[in-house]
């Protein structure tokens, strides 16, 4: 099979083409034929030399999410038949054109999406449900406050929080973001080039703050939240060591959390997994839609990546197989 290999930590040109064989699956496995795979800014970090793969997961194929067709079950496989289009959160190697998963991972596409849109689901529904909703408790009638709004987690982010009844601000950097953010719900933004959001924002009530930014945005993350708020953290790109007044968070009975998805156990990504398909599969093509912004062929990854670095997308951004 082809697969894009990372062939040593480095810039764009370590991203190569090269023919593997196909993954062996086990007896509770799958094994799909990769139709489009979903590009994530954990694969640039990969990518650097910044993110290695957990222990038994293939190191220098990238990709954490894919959307494809069923080609193999194992003997012990009961859920799952060939035939089936699924899209599978993976630890690893996505950009290729087979990859397996455990058949109580994959989730069937609904109707009327297709295998590109379907690609970039997985990584950013997970990280939001865990983050937003279990980890953030975020309930209907609360706000929050999403740092990032028009890449793929703020995207989903947005449109989830609207879904399930939460007023919606968040951060963004020109005006076309600002403009695409509302056009996906968000009620309040702050374009952070212009205006200090921590200034513009000083009179909201704010139950939850998703921040993958870090540093400074810290203790304005911690002014800006409400008595019984949640901060959650999904990276910290700006810096990652901080002061904490810890009176100022007694005082306010804040609750400082954060996680990281792709080390995660199987059985933890299984429950998560349910969780999503209960809650959010219904939504699909309703109240939250996939946002991709560009595909490009499994060839020209190293052109997705550029993409993804430079920053000049809206929503998410995938490779075709």
């Amino acid at each position: 099979m082809r697969a894009i290999v990372i062939t040593k930590p480095g810039d764009l040109d370590v991203l190569q083409v090269q023919e593997r064989a196909k993954p062996a699956i086990g007896k509770d496995e799958v094994l799909i034929q990769v139709k489009a795979a979903g590009i994530n800014r954990p694969d640039i970090f990969q990518r650097k030399g910044k993110y290695p793969a957990p222990v038994g997961v293939v190191e220098d194929i990238p990709g954490l999410e894919v959307a494809g067709i069923i080609t193999r079950v194992g003997r012990a496989v009961t859920e799952r038949k060939v035939g089936e289009r699924v899209c599978c959160l993976v630890a690893g190697g996505g950009y290729a054109e087979y990859v397996t998963a455990h058949q109580d991972m994959c989730l069937s596409i609904p109707e009327g999406i297709g295998f590109e849109e379907a690609a970039i689901l997985p990584e950013t529904v997970y990280t939001v449900w865990d983050n937003v909703f279990r980890r953030g408790a975020l309930q209907k009638g609360e706000s929050i406050l999403i740092h990032g709004g028009a890449g793929g987690i703020g995207s989903t982010a947005i449109q989830l929080a609207k879904a399930f009844g939460a007023k919606v601000l968040t951060t963004v950097s020109s005006d076309e973001k600002e403009a695409y953010c509302r056009q996906l719900g968000a009620d309040n933004t702050v374009n952070y080039r212009e205006s200090d959001f921590w200034e513009v924002l000083g009179e909201e009530k704010i139950n939850v703050v998703l921040d993958s930014i870090g540093g400074s945005y810290f203790q304005k993350n911690i002014d800006l939240l409400d008595t019984d708020g949640r901060l959650v953290y999904i990276n910290a790109v700006k810096g990652h060591k901080v002061e904490l007044n810890i009176l100022k968070l007694m005082q306010k009975r804040i609750l400082i959390t954060g996680s990281t998805l792709r080390a995660r156990d199987l059985s933890f990504k299984i429950s998560l997994t349910r969780e999503i398909h209960q809650h959010v599969w219904p939504l699909i093509g309703k109240s939250f839609r996939p946002q991709l912004f560009k595909t490009f062929p499994l060839e020209n990854a190293a052109e997705a990546h550029e993409l993804m670095e430079n920053g000049t997308f809206l929503g998410k951004l995938a490779l075709v197989i």
